[in-house]
């Protein structure tokens, strides 16, 4: 009656895929790391994000637990800065630029066609986890618009012809 139930941990490992388990060995490493140091919530998700990619529901979790948070603040963190994401990112990100100068100038064409190509919206990932395509409304690039960043490069002057050519060079 009064004995020791199994910790949460391993309750919620059996749940989860091979993968999972992987990332959250990763992430308690992590935490070990930090647990005793306030304020390192953002240092922690920030390391884990590196690691794994993201930072799903199962680490958010971990995450709570090993820095003694609610789930709640976690959550309210991962949420509210944009450098976080809870979905699986592609090896190389995909920025379509669709502020004024670059919208004007066909941004919405060269977004379609990319959509197109790799059979994603924005906001999404390929299956293969190869690309993940957002938009931005600025790049700082306006006389060269329109834009499309791929990691860290900038092409510019972007038509919806030229994004194949350019897409095939990071695969």
């Amino acid at each position: 009656m009064f004995g020791r139930e199994p910790s949460k941990t391993k309750e919620l490992e059996k749940e989860l895929t091979p993968e999972a388990v992987e990332e959250l060995a990763i992430a308690n490493f992590i935490i070990e790391k930090y647990h005793s140091k306030p304020g390192s919530l953002i240092p922690v998700l920030e390391e884990i994000q590196e690691k794994i990619g993201y930072l799903p529901k199962h680490i958010q979790q971990a995450v709570a637990k090993g820095l003694g948070l609610p789930l709640s603040e976690v959550y309210g963190v991962v949420t509210f800065y944009s450098f976080f994401t809870m979905m699986p990112r592609g090896k190389h990100t995909i920025k379509c630029c669709l502020g004024t100068a670059c919208y004007v100038r066909g941004g919405s064409g060269v977004l379609k066609q990319v959509e197109g190509i790799l059979d994603i919206h924005a906001g999404e990932t390929t299956e293969d986890r190869s690309f993940s395509l957002e938009t931005v409304r600025c790049l700082g690039a306006c006389g060269l618009a329109p834009v499309m960043v791929v990691d860290e490069d900038t092409h510019r002057q972007m038509k919806p012809s030229k994004a194949s050519k350019i897409l095939t060079q990071y695969e």
